[in-house]
Protein backbone atom coordinates (compact mmCIF):
# COMPACT_ATOMS: atom_id res chain seq x y z
CA UNK A 1 0.00 0.00 0.00
CA UNK A 2 0.73 3.20 -1.27
CA UNK A 3 0.82 6.99 0.53
CA UNK A 4 -3.19 7.48 2.23
CA UNK A 5 -3.82 3.72 2.37
CA UNK A 6 -3.89 3.56 -1.63
CA UNK A 7 -2.26 1.59 -3.83
CA UNK A 8 -0.55 3.34 -6.94
CA UNK A 9 -3.68 1.12 -9.03
CA UNK A 10 -6.34 2.66 -7.07
CA UNK A 11 -4.97 6.16 -7.05
CA UNK A 12 -4.91 5.83 -11.03
CA UNK A 13 -8.43 4.59 -10.85
CA UNK A 14 -9.04 7.90 -8.76
CA UNK A 15 -6.92 10.64 -11.15
CA UNK A 16 -7.13 11.43 -14.47
CA UNK A 17 -4.13 10.68 -16.28
CA UNK A 18 -2.30 14.33 -16.41
CA UNK A 19 -3.50 14.42 -12.36
CA UNK A 20 -1.64 11.53 -11.83
CA UNK A 21 1.46 11.97 -14.26
CA UNK A 22 2.03 15.18 -11.67
CA UNK A 23 0.34 14.14 -8.19
CA UNK A 24 1.99 10.83 -8.27
CA UNK A 25 4.69 11.34 -10.91
CA UNK A 26 5.95 14.51 -9.90
CA UNK A 27 5.25 15.92 -12.86
CA UNK A 28 4.42 19.64 -14.21
CA UNK A 29 2.00 21.53 -15.73
CA UNK A 30 2.51 23.88 -18.97
CA UNK A 31 3.13 27.26 -17.50
CA UNK A 32 0.04 29.29 -17.85
CA UNK A 33 -2.48 26.71 -18.30
CA UNK A 34 -3.57 26.01 -14.92
CA UNK A 35 -6.79 27.02 -14.06
CA UNK A 36 -5.92 28.75 -10.77
CA UNK A 37 -2.71 31.21 -12.39
CA UNK A 38 -5.28 34.11 -12.51
CA UNK A 39 -7.57 32.99 -9.75
CA UNK A 40 -8.71 35.53 -7.60
CA UNK A 41 -11.43 34.12 -5.62
CA UNK A 42 -10.93 33.66 -1.69
CA UNK A 43 -11.30 30.40 -0.47
CA UNK A 44 -8.95 27.29 0.53
CA UNK A 45 -6.85 25.34 -1.90
CA UNK A 46 -7.17 21.48 -1.17
CA UNK A 47 -5.04 18.87 -2.46
CA UNK A 48 -6.51 17.06 -5.54
CA UNK A 49 -5.75 13.98 -4.60
CA UNK A 50 -6.68 13.60 -0.39
CA UNK A 51 -8.80 16.42 0.26
CA UNK A 52 -6.61 18.44 3.05
CA UNK A 53 -5.95 21.93 3.41
CA UNK A 54 -3.28 23.34 1.98
CA UNK A 55 -2.89 26.46 1.04
CA UNK A 56 -4.87 29.65 1.84
CA UNK A 57 -6.03 32.24 -0.97
CA UNK A 58 -4.74 35.02 1.50
CA UNK A 59 -1.80 33.94 1.05
CA UNK A 60 -1.01 33.61 -2.73
CA UNK A 61 0.18 36.04 -4.68
CA UNK A 62 1.34 36.74 -8.74
CA UNK A 63 4.24 36.06 -9.12
CA UNK A 64 3.71 36.21 -13.16
CA UNK A 65 6.10 32.58 -13.08
CA UNK A 66 2.76 30.80 -15.00
CA UNK A 67 2.09 29.11 -11.93
CA UNK A 68 -0.22 29.73 -8.45
CA UNK A 69 2.49 30.78 -6.02
CA UNK A 70 1.74 30.83 -2.53
CA UNK A 71 4.29 32.55 0.28
CA UNK A 72 3.34 29.99 2.76
CA UNK A 73 1.03 26.74 3.48
CA UNK A 74 -1.91 27.03 5.72
CA UNK A 75 0.31 25.70 8.33
CA UNK A 76 3.79 23.61 8.32
CA UNK A 77 2.32 20.37 8.90
CA UNK A 78 0.16 20.74 5.72
CA UNK A 79 3.14 20.02 3.32
CA UNK A 80 6.26 18.00 3.45
CA UNK A 81 9.44 19.52 1.76
CA UNK A 82 11.98 17.04 0.56
CA UNK A 83 15.32 18.53 -1.51
CA UNK A 84 15.20 17.71 -5.61
CA UNK A 85 18.63 17.55 -7.55
CA UNK A 86 16.51 16.59 -10.80
CA UNK A 87 17.08 18.56 -13.98
CA UNK A 88 20.63 19.10 -12.69
CA UNK A 89 19.98 22.31 -10.22
CA UNK A 90 18.56 21.70 -6.49
CA UNK A 91 15.52 22.72 -5.43
CA UNK A 92 12.79 21.77 -2.49
CA UNK A 93 9.54 19.82 -4.26
CA UNK A 94 6.56 20.67 -2.44
CA UNK A 95 4.33 17.37 -1.39
CA UNK A 96 0.56 16.97 0.70
CA UNK A 97 1.60 15.75 4.39
CA UNK A 98 -1.34 13.82 4.14
CA UNK A 99 -1.23 11.49 1.21
CA UNK A 100 2.71 12.79 0.10
CA UNK A 101 1.34 13.78 -3.95
CA UNK A 102 3.65 15.97 -5.58
CA UNK A 103 2.22 19.90 -5.53
CA UNK A 104 5.17 21.24 -6.80
CA UNK A 105 8.56 23.31 -5.92
CA UNK A 106 9.26 26.00 -3.28
CA UNK A 107 12.06 28.75 -4.16
CA UNK A 108 13.11 31.10 -1.44
CA UNK A 109 15.40 34.53 -1.47
CA UNK A 110 14.20 35.60 -4.60
CA UNK A 111 13.29 38.80 -2.96
CA UNK A 112 9.74 38.57 -2.49
CA UNK A 113 7.95 41.12 -0.29
CA UNK A 114 6.33 38.37 1.85
CA UNK A 115 7.75 37.22 5.76
CA UNK A 116 9.07 34.52 4.71
CA UNK A 117 10.98 35.47 1.04
CA UNK A 118 9.37 32.36 -0.52
CA UNK A 119 7.35 31.23 -3.15
CA UNK A 120 5.30 28.40 -3.57
CA UNK A 121 4.83 27.38 -7.02
CA UNK A 122 2.15 25.25 -7.46
CA UNK A 123 0.62 22.98 -10.44
CA UNK A 124 -2.88 23.74 -10.35
CA UNK A 125 -4.09 20.04 -11.40
CA UNK A 126 -2.98 19.36 -7.68
CA UNK A 127 -5.55 21.38 -6.10
CA UNK A 128 -9.01 22.15 -6.01
CA UNK A 129 -10.39 25.44 -4.60
CA UNK A 130 -13.03 25.65 -2.13
CA UNK A 131 -14.68 28.77 -2.87
CA UNK A 132 -15.43 31.16 0.82
CA UNK A 133 -18.91 31.18 1.25
CA UNK A 134 -20.63 34.11 -0.96
CA UNK A 135 -17.62 34.00 -3.12
CA UNK A 136 -18.51 31.86 -5.63
CA UNK A 137 -16.94 33.92 -8.45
Amino acid sequence: MGANGMSEEQWREKLTRDEYRVLREGGTEAPWTGEYVDEKRRGVYRCRACGSELFASDAKFDSRCGWPSFWTPMAGDRVRLLEDDSLGMRRTEVRCANCDSHLGHVFYGEGWDNPEDARFCINSISMTLEPASGDAG
